[in-house]
């Protein structure tokens, strides 16, 4: 969410730091106009208590005198007693319930304690004794887009406008709010509109160019960042973005260039750094890679984005040992620890160290039970040491601990697929659909289990297509229908999604058998055999395919 607050504040206390316009005291207040006029010089002088003493002396000689409450509030604030400025305001309040500008200070008290909703609730009370008010209509715009009730606050935004029109923040935040609400074309209007008028307003240009980014127009929020840093070649946050575009985009020359410009400004920039770093990685300049990142990250060692980084770059540079006592130093708690620690068992498996690779997990789980990744994995290395038996336990040890993780239940299908559990199989994968009804994969694979076996084709069928929905430009899921379509004898149908699969995947050899199969069974043996041996050229090991070509060739 765009954070409206601090403008707020700043101009908040811009209000609140000015001196109240002194009204006369009356006739009968005896010394209170002497009382006064202490308070006001003991405040210039900064004696802020003896201050507070004179002007609740004057309060008191004369009751009357409610308007100095506003001062005396604001000495409270100095001295941190907020709470003490808020009761004064409340105070007068009760017997003067007109008083806008009392009003106002006491609903700027509340947002600066981030409570918005009282806030709110003092603005709209002032705005029904002067409902032109500007000032209150623009903080109660504020307040209800920090509560996220972005249409009142646009609804607010717009009263302020119609008022005075070319208010800039006010405009500039009803921009920001239909950004908030999806509503890009006006918010995009709106920003151009301010624009008109301020065309070098850097705050407004950055705006639009996030905007851009947000809707993946990449080359216009390129253009606005240029303009951006053409108007003030110094704007750092804007080279800074700028250059994680190009880097988005992999135009890596470009972005080195941009985060040059950013470190020629300021040599320690964090971000240029790490990204510059991230750039030699990506270029295979691994020791370039850590020159930059190694000294960030001796400064900061709880930076694990950096160790991520780094841990990187000794894998790629071959300094295994490295990479893995970097990850090693990755606590539990970070988004990423997951992944690292696949990684390390992954560089051990590599290693042939296997039986160190699953102590590793192991002592992960322990660290972090609820992590399905770390589940799927090792049960994938007894898997691969055909220890059967703790490979499917491990995958049930991750569902007593995570009962509800889609992802172990479809580990758990594909796993007893591939042990020849068929009923099993299905029944992990309708699980994981339970769980998530949108689960392609699973979907995928009850269809093309059913279909591989010639079984309730029409159900697979249906499957296949909804996976399809969900992710349309699929390989496997294109070659399941096609495949369930053959098994249904719809041959002209079947072969383009067939065809389409290989084009998709070429080097896959089942789904060219698939294809060659669709041929053969529409009588084009020539065809079928040209891409059987296509097929065995990648999988030369595959006995039903020799045999296939042998018979098709003594034809």
């Amino acid at each position: 969410m765009i954070n409206f607050l601090t403008a707020t504040v700043l101009l908040f206390f811009l209000l609140a730091s000015s001196v109240a316009t002194a009204l006369p005291l009356t006739a009968s207040a005896g010394n209170a106009g002497f009382h006064y006029s202490l308070g006001v010089l003991q405040a210039l002088n900064d004696n802020t208590d003896e201050a507070i003493k004179e002007m609740e002396e004057t309060l008191r000689l004369d009751s009357s005198a409610y308007w100095l409450v506003k001062e005396l509030a604001l000495l409270h604030i100095q001295k941190g007693n907020q709470d003490t400025a808020m009761a004064l305001c409340r105070d007068v309040l009760r017997d003067h319930p007109e008083d806008t500008e009392i009003r106002m200070m006491l609903a700027g008290f509340h947002m600066n304690k981030k409570n918005y909703a009282a806030a709110a609730d003092e603005y709209q009370k002032a705005l029904q004794y002067d409902p032109d008010n500007t000032r209150a209509l623009f903080y109660l715009g504020t307040s209800q887009a920090e509560m996220k009730h972005f249409d009142k606050a646009k609804e607010s935004f717009r009263k302020l406008l119609k008022l005075e029109p070319e208010n800039f923040m006010s405009s500039f935040y009803l921009a920001r709010i239909m950004v908030e609400l999806k509503q890009f074309d006006q918010a995009e209007a709106e920003f151009k509109r301010i624009l008109s008028s301020r065309p070098d307003s850097e705050m407004v240009l950055i705006d639009l160019a996030l905007l851009y980014e947000a809707q993946g127009k990449m080359p216009l929020a390129i253009e606005i960042y240029q303009k951006i840093t053409e108007v003030s070649p110094h704007n750092a946050r804007a080279l800074v973005k700028l250059g994680h575009i190009f880097m988005q985009r992999q135009s890596y020359n470009n972005a080195r260039e941009t985060f040059q410009k950013v470190l020629k400004l300021d040599p320690q920039n964090r971000e240029a750094l790490i990204a510059t770093g991230l750039i030699d990685l990506e270029q295979g300049n691994h020791r370039k890679t850590l020159d930059t990142l190694l000294p960030l990250y001796q400064k900061s060692p709880n930076d694990f984005r950096l160790a991520l980084l780094i841990s990187s770059a000794y894998e790629e540079e071959g300094n295994f040992e490295k990479a893995i006592e970097t990850m090693k130093n990755i606590p539990p708690d970070f988004d990423q620890y997951e992944e690292m620690q696949v990684r390390i068992a992954g560089i051990l498996k590599k290693q042939g160290k296997t039986k160190q690779a699953i102590a590793s997990l192991r002592t992960a789980i322990n660290s972090k039970k609820e992590s399905p990744g770390l589940y799927a994995f090792l049960a994938s290395l007894y898997e691969g040491e055909k220890d059967y038996s703790s490979s499917e336990e491990t995958l049930k040890e991750g569902l007593r601990a995570m009962p509800d993780s889609v992802d172990l239940h479809f580990g758990l299908g594909v796993f007893y697929e591939k042990t020849k559990r068929f009923d099993e199989s299905v029944s992990a994968m309708r699980k994981a659909l339970q769980l998530d009804k949108d689960h392609a994969e699973a979907m995928n694979f009850i269809g093309y289990m059913y279909a591989d076996r010639g079984i309730n084709l029409d159900e697979a069928e249906e499957l296949i297509r909804k996976a399809l929905q969900i992710k349309p430009g699929n390989a496997y899921m294109i070659d399941s229908l096609g495949w369930v379509l053959f098994k249904k004898n719809r041959l002209e149908e079947a072969i383009p999604h067939l065809a389409k699969a290989s084009e998709l995947l070429p080097e896959d050899p089942t789904i060219m058998e698939h294809l060659g199969e669709a041929y053969l069974k529409r009588g084009s043996a020539q065809k079928a055999l040209e891409i059987f041996n296509k097929a065995l050229h990648v999988n030369p090991e595959n006995e039903k395919l020799k045999e296939k070509v042998q018979q098709l060739k003594g034809r």
